[in-house]
């Protein structure tokens, strides 16, 4: 747990970049691209290229198109369909695809991680929910396809690390994934990207840099890694920590108005979800240890 609770920290303050930096004047296909190749690149001069098998590297790809690529493609034009609060209120059900996708692929029921995961949503919905709009179908059904992309990402990539498992390091083969996302995001600018939003300033440069570096490539490398090493419970709880952590670093860094009263009892539902799957769930794993 401590990869992803280092990893929400590192998003909390990317959340803040996008939103003061880039969004509405950076071209959303090109901010995604941009990160994917960052990441890509950072990853290539380690990878391995021989001794892999062809469903280990197909899979990589596979969940790098799904939890990069298609996730934030996805979430970028529900933003066309939905105020900014909707779209922070409707990505807060990633909690139960997590739960429900990695019950499935244990070929199991398990109730707590479930209910643990229904309270992340609860608890996040307290912080985030300030009413919604008549006509927000697409866009709520944009978000439903990103949240259970990102959520088959990251634990499928858990499962797909259990069935073919590797001799070396990790980062040796997470180039894969990266490649499997920028086989999203590059036709997807070239179909949909608008070049008169290019980045226009030494700082928006900067903050693309940062999130493909950072936020992307170390950042979705560790949570993946983070994912390997807890039960699905505890990772469906982990995904709405986000909320407070995000609005918390928004209202210290640019003083953002913030409901502190309901941050505090959606984050307090959120921490109560952990300790419930951690107490009582039998599969509970919260992985202090290193992953393989």
């Amino acid at each position: 747990m401590p990869y992803l609770l280092l990893v929400t920290l590192l998003w909390a303050f990317s959340f803040s970049l996008i939103g003061e930096y880039l969004s509405g004047q950076v071209d959303d296909d090109f901010a995604v691209l941009s990160r994917v190749a960052l990441a890509a690149l950072v990853f290539l001069p380690l990878a391995r290229f021989r001794g892999l098998s062809l469903p280990l590297t197909g899979g990589l790809m596979l969940l790098g198109a799904l939890q990069f690529g298609v996730t934030y493609l996805c979430l970028y034009r529900s933003f066309a369909y939905l105020t900014v609060p909707e779209v922070l209120l409707f990505t807060i059900t990633t909690p139960l695809y997590v739960a429900l996708l990695d019950d499935a692929l244990h070929r199991r029921f398990a109730p707590v991680a479930l209910l643990a995961a229904a309270l992340a949503v609860l608890g996040a919905g307290v912080i985030r929910y300030d009413g919604i709009t008549g006509d927000f179908l697409l866009g709520f059904l944009l978000l439903q396809v990103a949240n259970a992309a990102f959520a088959a990402g990251q634990v499928g990539y858990k499962h797909l690390l259990l069935r073919h498992p590797i001799e070396v390091p990790a980062y040796r083969i997470f180039f894969y994934f990266f490649l499997g996302a920028l086989l999203v995001a590059a036709p997807s600018f070239a179909v949909f990207g608008d070049p008169s939003l290019m980045p226009s300033s030494g700082l928006q440069w900067g903050v693309l840099v940062w999130l493909g570096l950072a936020a992307s490539g170390l950042g979705l490398y560790l949570w993946n890694q983070g994912a390997r090493v807890v039960d699905g419970g505890t990772l469906a709880v982990m995904n709405n920590l986000l909320v407070p952590a995000g609005l918390l670093v928004n209202l210290l860094l640019w003083e953002r108005d913030a409901d502190l009263l309901r941050l505090a009892v959606g984050g307090g539902v959120i921490v109560a979800a952990l300790w419930i799957n951690a107490r009582f769930s039998r599969y509970a794993v919260l992985g202090t240890g290193r992953p393989a």
